[in-house]
Protein backbone atom coordinates (compact mmCIF):
# COMPACT_ATOMS: atom_id res chain seq x y z
CA UNK A 1 0.00 0.00 0.00
CA UNK A 2 1.47 3.52 -0.49
CA UNK A 3 3.30 4.22 1.97
CA UNK A 4 2.83 1.56 3.99
CA UNK A 5 6.13 -0.02 3.41
CA UNK A 6 8.08 3.12 3.06
CA UNK A 7 7.88 3.97 6.25
CA UNK A 8 7.59 1.65 8.92
CA UNK A 9 9.85 -1.03 7.83
CA UNK A 10 13.20 -0.37 6.02
CA UNK A 11 14.25 -0.15 10.01
CA UNK A 12 14.22 -3.75 11.24
CA UNK A 13 18.32 -4.60 10.86
CA UNK A 14 19.02 -1.75 13.02
CA UNK A 15 18.25 -4.61 15.48
CA UNK A 16 19.72 -7.78 14.19
CA UNK A 17 20.76 -9.30 11.31
CA UNK A 18 18.65 -11.72 8.77
CA UNK A 19 18.76 -12.70 5.35
CA UNK A 20 18.73 -10.46 3.64
CA UNK A 21 -1.02 -14.37 -6.38
CA UNK A 22 -2.53 -15.10 -3.10
CA UNK A 23 -1.82 -18.82 -3.20
CA UNK A 24 0.34 -19.68 -0.89
CA UNK A 25 2.27 -23.50 0.00
CA UNK A 26 4.13 -24.35 3.61
CA UNK A 27 7.41 -24.31 3.19
CA UNK A 28 7.92 -25.90 6.83
CA UNK A 29 5.95 -26.89 9.63
CA UNK A 30 5.59 -25.89 12.95
CA UNK A 31 7.55 -28.17 15.65
CA UNK A 32 4.52 -28.70 17.29
CA UNK A 33 6.82 -29.01 21.13
CA UNK A 34 5.61 -25.35 22.54
CA UNK A 35 7.20 -23.20 19.95
CA UNK A 36 4.30 -22.86 17.91
CA UNK A 37 5.89 -20.60 15.45
CA UNK A 38 3.89 -20.07 12.42
CA UNK A 39 5.25 -21.37 9.13
CA UNK A 40 7.17 -19.70 5.93
CA UNK A 41 4.96 -19.71 2.82
CA UNK A 42 6.26 -20.40 -0.40
CA UNK A 43 8.27 -17.62 -2.73
CA UNK A 44 5.76 -17.49 -6.00
CA UNK A 45 7.37 -16.11 -9.26
CA UNK A 46 10.63 -14.52 -9.83
CA UNK A 47 10.71 -14.01 -6.10
CA UNK A 48 11.58 -17.86 -5.70
CA UNK A 49 14.36 -17.87 -7.65
CA UNK A 50 16.35 -15.25 -5.71
CA UNK A 51 19.58 -16.13 -3.99
CA UNK A 52 18.08 -14.91 -0.63
CA UNK A 53 15.40 -17.38 -0.44
CA UNK A 54 17.07 -20.54 0.19
CA UNK A 55 19.07 -18.97 2.60
CA UNK A 56 16.00 -17.53 4.26
CA UNK A 57 14.38 -20.83 4.68
CA UNK A 58 17.32 -22.50 5.60
CA UNK A 59 17.66 -20.07 8.51
CA UNK A 60 14.24 -20.23 9.85
CA UNK A 61 14.47 -24.26 9.76
CA UNK A 62 17.90 -23.20 11.93
CA UNK A 63 16.06 -21.02 14.46
CA UNK A 64 12.93 -23.15 14.74
CA UNK A 65 15.18 -25.91 15.89
CA UNK A 66 16.79 -23.38 18.45
CA UNK A 67 13.53 -22.46 19.90
CA UNK A 68 12.84 -26.09 20.50
CA UNK A 69 15.60 -26.73 21.93
CA UNK A 70 15.45 -23.63 24.71
CA UNK A 71 11.47 -22.54 24.03
CA UNK A 72 12.53 -19.37 27.10
CA UNK A 73 15.39 -18.32 24.91
CA UNK A 74 13.38 -15.60 23.20
CA UNK A 75 16.26 -14.07 20.79
CA UNK A 76 15.88 -16.63 18.07
CA UNK A 77 11.98 -15.94 18.46
CA UNK A 78 12.85 -12.00 17.53
CA UNK A 79 15.10 -13.16 14.45
CA UNK A 80 12.39 -15.23 13.01
CA UNK A 81 10.20 -11.68 13.31
CA UNK A 82 12.75 -10.32 11.41
CA UNK A 83 12.88 -12.77 8.65
CA UNK A 84 9.55 -12.16 8.46
CA UNK A 85 8.79 -8.47 8.27
CA UNK A 86 11.19 -8.39 5.76
CA UNK A 87 9.44 -11.32 4.04
CA UNK A 88 6.27 -9.38 4.15
CA UNK A 89 7.87 -6.42 2.88
CA UNK A 90 9.66 -8.06 -0.48
CA UNK A 91 6.70 -10.55 -1.33
CA UNK A 92 3.69 -8.01 -0.07
CA UNK A 93 2.08 -11.19 2.00
CA UNK A 94 1.37 -9.11 4.69
CA UNK A 95 -2.16 -9.79 5.70
CA UNK A 96 -0.38 -13.91 6.62
CA UNK A 97 3.07 -12.04 7.94
CA UNK A 98 1.61 -9.82 10.43
CA UNK A 99 -0.37 -11.48 12.12
CA UNK A 100 2.00 -14.38 12.16
CA UNK A 101 5.01 -11.71 13.86
CA UNK A 102 2.46 -10.47 16.07
CA UNK A 103 1.45 -14.18 17.61
CA UNK A 104 5.34 -15.02 18.08
CA UNK A 105 6.04 -11.21 19.83
CA UNK A 106 3.37 -11.94 21.84
CA UNK A 107 5.07 -14.83 22.88
CA UNK A 108 7.92 -13.12 23.40
CA UNK A 109 6.44 -10.43 25.87
CA UNK A 110 4.63 -13.57 27.54
CA UNK A 111 8.25 -14.46 28.46
CA UNK A 112 9.52 -10.99 28.68
CA UNK A 113 6.96 -8.48 29.27
CA UNK A 114 9.80 -5.63 29.25
CA UNK A 115 12.06 -6.64 26.28
CA UNK A 116 12.04 -3.78 24.35
CA UNK A 117 12.67 -5.43 20.96
CA UNK A 118 9.44 -6.96 21.32
CA UNK A 119 7.77 -3.87 22.23
CA UNK A 120 9.53 -2.11 19.43
CA UNK A 121 9.06 -4.64 16.66
CA UNK A 122 5.10 -5.26 17.35
CA UNK A 123 4.91 -1.51 17.24
CA UNK A 124 6.24 -1.66 13.64
CA UNK A 125 3.50 -4.34 13.11
CA UNK A 126 0.82 -2.14 14.33
CA UNK A 127 2.21 1.05 12.39
CA UNK A 128 2.15 -1.51 9.21
CA UNK A 129 -1.40 -2.08 10.16
CA UNK A 130 -2.34 1.53 10.53
CA UNK A 131 -3.37 1.37 13.91
CA UNK A 132 -0.92 4.57 14.53
CA UNK A 133 -2.17 5.21 18.39
CA UNK A 134 -1.38 1.63 19.65
CA UNK A 135 1.91 1.70 17.91
CA UNK A 136 2.92 5.11 19.20
CA UNK A 137 1.65 3.54 22.48
CA UNK A 138 4.12 0.36 21.97
CA UNK A 139 6.92 2.86 21.26
CA UNK A 140 6.07 5.17 24.16
CA UNK A 141 6.75 2.02 26.31
CA UNK A 142 10.05 0.90 24.47
CA UNK A 143 11.54 4.13 24.87
CA UNK A 144 10.89 4.38 29.00
CA UNK A 145 12.71 0.70 28.82
CA UNK A 146 15.54 1.88 26.44
CA UNK A 147 15.73 5.88 25.58
CA UNK A 148 18.83 5.39 23.80
CA UNK A 149 18.14 3.22 21.00
CA UNK A 150 17.73 4.91 17.34
CA UNK A 151 14.86 2.46 16.83
CA UNK A 152 12.23 3.25 19.03
CA UNK A 153 12.31 6.91 17.81
CA UNK A 154 12.20 6.14 14.35
CA UNK A 155 8.93 4.34 15.25
CA UNK A 156 8.00 7.59 16.84
CA UNK A 157 8.47 9.54 13.86
CA UNK A 158 6.31 7.48 11.76
CA UNK A 159 3.56 7.41 14.27
CA UNK A 160 3.73 10.85 15.05
CA UNK A 161 3.29 11.63 11.88
CA UNK A 162 0.45 9.38 10.45
CA UNK A 163 -1.46 10.85 13.86
CA UNK A 164 -0.82 14.46 12.71
CA UNK A 165 1.27 15.50 15.51
CA UNK A 166 3.89 16.80 13.37
CA UNK A 167 6.15 19.13 15.90
CA UNK A 168 6.54 15.67 17.73
CA UNK A 169 7.60 14.10 14.56
CA UNK A 170 10.14 16.25 13.83
CA UNK A 171 11.53 16.33 17.72
CA UNK A 172 11.92 12.74 17.48
CA UNK A 173 13.71 12.81 14.14
CA UNK A 174 16.08 15.25 15.82
CA UNK A 175 16.24 12.52 18.56
CA UNK A 176 17.11 9.66 15.93
CA UNK A 177 19.47 11.62 14.28
CA UNK A 178 21.85 12.36 16.88
CA UNK A 179 21.82 8.65 18.05
CA UNK A 180 22.50 7.50 14.99
CA UNK A 181 22.78 9.05 11.85
CA UNK A 182 21.85 6.64 8.84
CA UNK A 183 20.05 4.89 6.08
CA UNK A 184 16.51 4.66 8.50
CA UNK A 185 16.58 8.74 9.97
CA UNK A 186 17.74 10.18 6.59
CA UNK A 187 14.66 8.68 4.96
CA UNK A 188 12.72 10.30 7.86
CA UNK A 189 13.95 13.76 7.64
CA UNK A 190 13.16 14.23 4.15
CA UNK A 191 9.43 12.81 4.98
CA UNK A 192 9.55 15.83 7.45
CA UNK A 193 11.26 18.16 4.82
CA UNK A 194 8.61 16.92 2.15
CA UNK A 195 6.02 17.59 4.86
CA UNK A 196 7.27 21.22 5.23
CA UNK A 197 7.11 21.96 1.76
CA UNK A 198 10.98 21.72 1.56
CA UNK A 199 11.65 19.41 -1.51
CA UNK A 200 15.08 20.58 -1.83
CA UNK A 201 15.59 19.50 1.11
CA UNK A 202 13.90 16.51 1.50
CA UNK A 203 15.45 14.79 -1.88
CA UNK A 204 18.95 16.21 -0.22
CA UNK A 205 18.29 13.94 2.45
CA UNK A 206 16.94 11.32 0.99
CA UNK A 207 20.23 11.26 -1.36
CA UNK A 208 22.05 10.43 2.47
CA UNK A 209 19.94 7.82 2.55
CA UNK A 210 20.69 5.89 -0.56
CA UNK A 211 24.48 7.08 0.50
CA UNK A 212 24.05 5.11 3.60
CA UNK A 213 22.85 2.23 2.28
CA UNK A 214 24.34 -1.16 1.55
CA UNK A 215 24.44 -1.32 -2.20
CA UNK A 216 21.77 -3.25 -3.43
CA UNK A 217 20.17 -3.88 -0.63
CA UNK A 218 16.46 -3.81 -0.45
CA UNK A 219 16.60 -0.90 1.94
CA UNK A 220 18.91 1.05 -0.17
CA UNK A 221 16.61 -0.43 -3.23
CA UNK A 222 13.28 1.21 -1.16
CA UNK A 223 15.44 4.60 -0.44
CA UNK A 224 16.33 5.07 -4.28
CA UNK A 225 12.39 4.02 -5.20
CA UNK A 226 11.51 7.11 -2.43
CA UNK A 227 13.85 9.18 -4.12
CA UNK A 228 12.67 8.82 -7.39
CA UNK A 229 9.13 9.59 -6.37
CA UNK A 230 10.48 12.99 -5.06
CA UNK A 231 11.76 13.37 -8.63
CA UNK A 232 8.52 12.66 -10.34
CA UNK A 233 6.41 14.95 -7.80
CA UNK A 234 8.89 17.93 -8.57
CA UNK A 235 8.72 16.92 -12.32
CA UNK A 236 12.26 15.89 -12.83
CA UNK A 237 10.92 12.63 -14.85
CA UNK A 238 14.18 11.64 -16.07
CA UNK A 239 16.09 11.15 -13.06
CA UNK A 240 13.10 9.38 -11.38
CA UNK A 241 13.61 6.81 -14.46
CA UNK A 242 16.89 6.74 -13.79
CA UNK A 243 16.91 5.62 -10.30
CA UNK A 244 14.09 3.07 -11.44
CA UNK A 245 16.44 1.38 -13.55
CA UNK A 246 19.36 1.37 -11.32
CA UNK A 247 17.22 -0.64 -8.70
CA UNK A 248 15.96 -2.76 -11.51
CA UNK A 249 19.47 -3.62 -12.63
CA UNK A 250 20.33 -4.72 -8.87
CA UNK A 251 17.25 -6.26 -8.37
CA UNK A 252 15.10 -7.01 -11.02
CA UNK A 253 12.09 -8.33 -9.24
CA UNK A 254 11.82 -5.09 -7.44
CA UNK A 255 8.06 -4.22 -8.02
CA UNK A 256 7.60 -0.96 -6.50
CA UNK A 257 10.39 0.10 -9.12
CA UNK A 258 8.55 -1.45 -11.88
CA UNK A 259 5.23 0.77 -10.58
CA UNK A 260 7.70 3.60 -10.45
CA UNK A 261 8.47 3.36 -13.81
CA UNK A 262 4.72 2.99 -14.59
CA UNK A 263 4.12 6.15 -13.48
CA UNK A 264 7.00 7.76 -15.62
CA UNK A 265 5.45 6.51 -18.59
CA UNK A 266 1.63 7.64 -17.18
CA UNK A 267 3.07 11.25 -16.49
CA UNK A 268 4.35 10.72 -20.91
CA UNK A 269 1.02 9.60 -21.13
CA UNK A 270 2.58 6.08 -22.65
CA UNK A 271 -0.20 4.21 -21.21
CA UNK A 272 -0.06 1.05 -22.71
CA UNK A 273 3.80 1.25 -21.52
CA UNK A 274 2.50 1.92 -17.97
CA UNK A 275 -0.16 -1.01 -18.54
CA UNK A 276 3.15 -3.66 -18.90
CA UNK A 277 5.15 -2.47 -15.88
CA UNK A 278 1.95 -2.58 -13.81
CA UNK A 279 1.81 -6.16 -14.85
CA UNK A 280 4.71 -7.45 -14.29
CA UNK A 281 4.50 -5.75 -11.03
CA UNK A 282 1.47 -7.12 -10.14
CA UNK A 283 2.80 -11.23 -10.88
CA UNK A 284 5.73 -10.53 -8.46
CA UNK A 285 3.21 -9.05 -5.84
CA UNK A 286 0.11 -8.87 -4.35
CA UNK A 287 0.09 -4.51 -4.06
CA UNK A 288 -3.37 -3.33 -4.11
CA UNK A 289 -1.52 0.20 -5.33
CA UNK A 290 -0.39 -1.55 -8.61
CA UNK A 291 -4.02 -2.60 -9.58
CA UNK A 292 -5.47 0.72 -8.27
CA UNK A 293 -2.82 2.72 -10.69
CA UNK A 294 -4.36 0.26 -13.56
CA UNK A 295 -7.62 1.34 -13.07
CA UNK A 296 -6.75 5.44 -12.93
CA UNK A 297 -4.91 4.32 -16.26
CA UNK A 298 -8.27 2.59 -18.20
CA UNK A 299 -10.14 5.56 -17.32
CA UNK A 300 -7.64 7.96 -18.76
CA UNK A 301 -7.99 5.79 -21.59
CA UNK A 302 -11.67 5.92 -21.75
CA UNK A 303 -12.23 2.37 -21.10
CA UNK A 304 -14.73 3.20 -17.80
CA UNK A 305 -16.18 -0.85 -17.92
CA UNK A 306 -12.52 -2.07 -17.69
CA UNK A 307 -11.82 0.74 -14.98
CA UNK A 308 -15.01 0.00 -12.81
CA UNK A 309 -13.92 -3.66 -13.17
CA UNK A 310 -10.73 -3.02 -11.74
CA UNK A 311 -11.75 -0.91 -9.05
CA UNK A 312 -13.87 -3.57 -7.83
CA UNK A 313 -10.66 -5.88 -7.63
CA UNK A 314 -9.08 -2.98 -5.54
CA UNK A 315 -12.21 -2.67 -2.94
CA UNK A 316 -11.40 -6.50 -2.62
CA UNK A 317 -7.83 -6.84 -2.18
CA UNK A 318 -8.36 -4.31 0.84
CA UNK A 319 -11.25 -6.38 2.04
CA UNK A 320 -8.63 -9.13 2.46
CA UNK A 321 -6.45 -6.61 4.28
CA UNK A 322 -8.99 -5.38 6.74
CA UNK A 323 -9.98 -8.97 7.54
CA UNK A 324 -6.14 -9.24 8.85
CA UNK A 325 -5.77 -6.47 11.12
CA UNK A 326 -5.46 -3.70 8.64
CA UNK A 327 -6.59 -0.18 8.97
CA UNK A 328 -7.96 0.37 5.60
CA UNK A 329 -10.70 3.21 5.61
CA UNK A 330 -8.35 6.23 4.19
CA UNK A 331 -7.82 3.46 0.70
CA UNK A 332 -11.41 3.18 0.62
CA UNK A 333 -12.46 6.71 0.81
CA UNK A 334 -9.94 7.20 -1.75
CA UNK A 335 -10.85 4.92 -3.86
CA UNK A 336 -14.98 5.61 -3.71
CA UNK A 337 -13.79 9.60 -4.37
CA UNK A 338 -12.65 8.03 -7.73
CA UNK A 339 -15.53 5.96 -8.66
CA UNK A 340 -17.81 8.44 -7.50
CA UNK A 341 -19.36 7.15 -4.77
CA UNK A 342 -19.32 9.98 -2.35
CA UNK A 343 -21.40 9.04 0.31
CA UNK A 344 -19.25 5.86 0.78
CA UNK A 345 -16.28 8.12 0.18
CA UNK A 346 -17.53 10.47 3.08
CA UNK A 347 -18.22 7.43 5.16
CA UNK A 348 -14.64 6.11 5.52
CA UNK A 349 -12.97 9.14 5.73
CA UNK A 350 -14.85 10.59 8.73
CA UNK A 351 -13.68 6.91 10.10
CA UNK A 352 -10.55 7.69 9.46
CA UNK A 353 -10.99 11.53 10.55
CA UNK A 354 -12.01 10.06 14.04
CA UNK A 355 -8.92 8.53 14.55
CA UNK A 356 -6.17 11.15 13.15
CA UNK A 357 -8.01 14.68 12.87
CA UNK A 358 -4.87 16.44 12.40
CA UNK A 359 -3.49 14.25 9.55
CA UNK A 360 -3.00 15.96 6.15
CA UNK A 361 -3.90 12.73 3.94
CA UNK A 362 -7.24 12.75 5.77
CA UNK A 363 -8.18 16.15 5.60
CA UNK A 364 -7.54 16.71 2.08
CA UNK A 365 -9.41 13.78 1.79
CA UNK A 366 -11.90 14.50 3.20
CA UNK A 367 -11.80 18.38 2.01
CA UNK A 368 -12.07 16.93 -1.59
CA UNK A 369 -15.39 14.68 -0.87
CA UNK A 370 -16.58 17.79 0.54
CA UNK A 371 -16.02 20.00 -2.04
CA UNK A 372 -16.99 17.16 -4.85
CA UNK A 373 -20.45 17.31 -3.25
CA UNK A 374 -20.17 21.51 -3.43
CA UNK A 375 -20.06 21.80 0.12
CA UNK A 376 -17.27 23.95 -0.68
CA UNK A 377 -17.50 26.05 3.19
CA UNK A 378 -16.64 22.59 4.88
CA UNK A 379 -14.27 21.83 2.26
CA UNK A 380 -12.66 24.74 2.84
CA UNK A 381 -12.39 23.71 6.68
CA UNK A 382 -10.49 20.50 6.20
CA UNK A 383 -7.92 21.75 3.87
CA UNK A 384 -7.23 24.63 6.28
CA UNK A 385 -5.77 21.80 8.56
CA UNK A 386 -4.40 19.79 5.73
CA UNK A 387 -2.17 23.03 4.96
CA UNK A 388 -1.15 23.99 8.09
CA UNK A 389 2.46 22.59 7.78
CA UNK A 390 3.11 24.39 4.57
CA UNK A 391 2.79 21.68 2.26
CA UNK A 392 3.74 22.14 -1.50
CA UNK A 393 2.23 18.91 -2.62
CA UNK A 394 1.28 19.95 -6.19
CA UNK A 395 -1.93 17.86 -6.25
CA UNK A 396 -3.09 19.21 -2.13
CA UNK A 397 -2.50 22.47 -3.70
CA UNK A 398 -4.90 21.95 -6.75
CA UNK A 399 -7.63 21.18 -5.00
CA UNK A 400 -6.53 23.76 -2.52
CA UNK A 401 -7.68 26.00 -5.07
CA UNK A 402 -10.16 24.69 -6.61
CA UNK A 403 -11.85 25.40 -3.61
CA UNK A 404 -10.94 28.51 -3.20
CA UNK A 405 -12.03 29.52 -7.06
CA UNK A 406 -15.54 28.03 -6.23
CA UNK A 407 -16.12 29.89 -3.19
CA UNK A 408 -15.29 33.17 -5.50
CA UNK A 409 -11.45 33.84 -3.85
CA UNK A 410 -9.92 33.79 -7.93
CA UNK A 411 -6.85 35.48 -6.47
CA UNK A 412 -6.03 32.63 -3.60
CA UNK A 413 -7.22 29.95 -5.82
CA UNK A 414 -4.09 31.96 -8.75
CA UNK A 415 -1.64 31.73 -5.88
CA UNK A 416 -1.88 27.95 -4.83
CA UNK A 417 -1.58 27.02 -8.40
CA UNK A 418 1.05 29.12 -8.67
CA UNK A 419 2.90 27.30 -5.65
CA UNK A 420 1.83 24.27 -7.51
CA UNK A 421 3.64 25.27 -10.52
CA UNK A 422 6.88 26.44 -8.61
CA UNK A 423 7.04 22.40 -7.16
CA UNK A 424 6.45 21.08 -10.54
CA UNK A 425 6.72 23.17 -13.91
CA UNK A 426 5.29 20.25 -15.68
CA UNK A 427 2.13 19.89 -13.37
CA UNK A 428 -0.90 19.30 -15.22
CA UNK A 429 -3.88 21.32 -13.87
Amino acid sequence: MKKIFTLYLPILLLLHSACTEKKKTETSQSSGSGTDIPPLFERHGELATAAEWQKTKEKVDELKQKIKENPKDVKPRLQVVVIYLAEARITGEHPYYYPAALKILDGVLAIEPQNFEANTFKASVKMSQHQFSEARGLAEKARQINPSNAYVYGVLVDANVELGNYEEAVAMSDKMQALKPSLESYSRASYLREIYGNYPGAIAAMKLAVEAGLPGSEPQCWSKNTLGHLYETTGNLKDAGIQYDEILAMRPSYAFALHGKAQVYKAAKQYDKALAELEKAAAIMPEFSFHEEMADIYALQGDQIKAQKKYAEVVKMLDEDAQSGHAVDLELAKLYIKTGQLDSAQKYALNEYAKRPKNIDVNHTLALVYFKEKNNAKAKDYMTVALRTGSKDPELLRVASEIEVALGNKNEGSKLLAQAKKTNPKFVL
